[in-house]
């Protein structure tokens, strides 16, 4: 086992401990968004892509409490859509169409990319600034250039591919968490039914 790794994860998140306030910041946007309405919507690649699934389950389903349910989509998840955008547009164009198929004003896109420099992950960032809603990007070390694409970003201090996911997933988790205790109302009525 190589523990190089585990001490280049624990060098950055001693650094990563930082974002915990820009989390919670994020967290109070959603939980004021989504209950009235608006969605978020997540891409990514590869292991980026499964991360935006998984922000995207946490949200409709739950991190631990009940809640009620909040609309979020994986547009990296959309194998239709992905294939027929791909076979028509260009792989570069198949999250841009979606943004701008699903999105709505108030809408929340999060986009992921360990380097910040998927050309598909900037195209969509591209188009959902130009509808005037809120980009975040979850990325690996600056500068890159889906940072200075979104309103918003929380970087991860590390070139490493498998850190910036891992950090990604706490990122993922307490987002989520900041986003439940400020949503604490539970399905009192759901669970009676």
């Amino acid at each position: 086992m190589n523990l190089e790794h585990v001490d280049a994860l624990r060098d950055a998140l001693d650094e990563f401990r930082g974002e915990a306030p820009r989390l919670a910041d994020w967290a109070a946007q959603l939980a004021w968004t989504l209950p009235r309405g608006g969605r978020l919507l997540a891409a990514g690649n590869g292991g980026s892509a499964a991360q935006a699934q998984h922000l995207v389950c946490e949200l409709v389903g739950k991190l631990d409490a009940d809640r009620a349910p909040m609309s979020g989509i994986a547009l990296c998840a959309e194998t239709n859509g992905l294939t027929a955008i791909a076979n028509d547009y260009g792989y570069e164009q198949v999250f841009a169409r979606q943004v701008r198929a699903h999105a709505r004003n108030g809408d929340v896109v999060v986009l992921l990319s360990t380097s910040g420099r998927s050309r598909n992950v900037l195209a969509a960032a591209d188009e959902a600034r130009e509808l005037g809603l809120a980009v975040w990007g979850l990325t690996g070390a600056l500068p890159n250039p889906l940072a200075a694409r979104c309103t918003e970003v929380l970087a991860v201090p590390s070139t490493d591919t498998q850190v910036v996911q891992e950090l990604h997933l706490v990122a993922v988790h307490l987002l989520c968490g900041y986003l439940d205790a400020l949503l604490e109302a539970p399905l009192v009525a759901e669970v009676a039914s």
